[in-house]
């Protein structure tokens, strides 16, 4: 909310589905300072046993449907049953999402779920195996280990160069595709940036006021933590993952171009990335793929309520759509670091170095709320957790 944020996906209900739900209704009544929230699942969620069947995967999507939930996420499930819930979902009205995980992935890439009913898929894995023009299965070194996460991260930062080139038939052909689908690319750019600049997002400058120290501490370099992939990051991986931005961020364009839907996410708290900042960061990010800033607004907006079925209610300033609006005393259009709650620099006429920016007012369902009074309140929450625990932000290996 201090960022501008009036709506999220909460993608897995990660604390429960009841809890998600209980969050929801309070944030619809306005009883918490909180964005309106959709509750998406975790496919198999809340079940003893495994999905196995066809039948119980359908039953298992009733189950969650009846409980309020708005949508299913999806890793990745055996073909049948993920075709299965895939059809029981739109069947229900539900919407869904997907982070094609590469252990599923060699069998049902993005565009196969985009036609069996996927709605939005997040990340990119899945897209360059839509776009195998000459092999059917990642080129992997033959001692590659998904559990190990230097592995897993530094392989799938040389997957956009196995795909078939821009322009191609195959590009072009996944693209159209899509877009006659309807599908929904939510690229969550920011997320995997330190794979490409490790020192840059780890160095960002909201940390030390803005990120709890146990957050601080799941980022630093483990081998058994997610995301956290650090112990052997090279150069070489640092290269790889650029030139992999440059040809996702092209494909980006190319289906924005054509008139297919791209939105803003961020999935922070993982990989040195922080809420609110790194949403902004996503807008940035957008940019520099080639989007107008005003492209850029409308995937974090109207883009981002078409895509959960919000649009009549949300997504633009409209008579008779909930008052949702940002207030800023800048022109992001002009400059979109201006919305980062750290603000950005400016150098006065006589010379004095200052800064600017910041959202002013976020305002929810008509009711409006100092935006910078809201990042205080987190940095209190912050400065009380360090003197608690006598941490504060140090570098990995200092």
């Amino acid at each position: 909310m201090g960022h501008g944020i009036t709506t999220v996906r909460d993608p897995g209900s990660g604390n429960g589905l009841d809890w998600v739900l209980d969050e929801k209704a309070r944030s619809a009544k306005n009883e918490i300072t909180a964005p309106r929230i959709q509750a998406y699942v975790f496919y198999g969620q809340g079940r003893d046993k495994p999905i196995v069947t066809t039948d119980e995967a359908r039953q298992w999507v009733d189950q969650v449907a009846k409980q309020g939930a708005d949508g299913v996420k999806f890793l990745g499930a055996p073909p049948d049953q993920y075709r299965a819930a895939l059809d029981e979902v739109k069947k229900l009205g539900l919407r869904s999402a997907c982070h094609h995980s590469q252990t599923y992935v060699a069998r049902v890439n993005a565009l196969t779920s985009a036609r069996w009913g996927l709605t939005t898929m997040e990340h990119w894995y899945g897209l360059p195996e839509a776009l195998f023009a000459d092999r059917t299965i990642q080129d992997y070194p033959v001692d590659y280990n998904y559990l190990n996460e230097s592995d897993r991260f530094g392989q799938a930062g040389r997957l956009w160069k196995q795909a078939a080139p821009q322009g191609s038939e195959k590009w072009n052909q996944v693209i159209d595709e899509m877009i006659k689908l309807d599908f929904t690319i939510d690229p969550t750019l920011t997320i995997y940036e330190a794979s490409r600049d490790l020192m840059r997002a780890r160095r960002a400058e909201w940390h030390e006021e803005y990120t709890l120290p146990s957050l601080w501490e799941f980022y630093t370099p483990n081998r058994q933590k997610h995301g956290s992939y650090w112990y052997h990051w090279t150069t070489e991986d640092e290269v790889a993952w650029k030139e992999n931005y440059r040809i996702w961020m092209t494909f980006l364009n190319d289906f924005k171009n054509r008139g297919g839907r791209v939105t803003t996410g961020s999935d922070s708290g993982f990989i040195y990335k922080l809420y609110g900042f790194d949403y902004i960061r996503e807008l940035e990010l957008l940019r520099e793929a080639g989007f107008h800033p005003l492209e850029v607004i409308r995937s974090a907006t109207l883009n981002g309520a078409q895509a959960l079925g919000l649009d009549k209610e949300i997504g633009s300033v409209e008579p008779g759509k909930l008052a949702d609006l940002v207030v800023v005393e800048e022109n992001p259009i002009q400059d979109l670091k201006v919305l980062y709650g750290t603000g950005t620099i400016r150098v006065t006429e006589d010379n004095k170095v200052i800064r600017v920016g910041g959202v002013k007012y976020t305002i929810k369902d008509g009711i409006v709320y100092d935006a910078k009074k809201l990042l205080a309140d987190v940095r209190q929450i912050v400065k009380t957790a360090k003197e608690k625990e006598g941490k504060g932000i140090v570098q990995p290996g200092m």
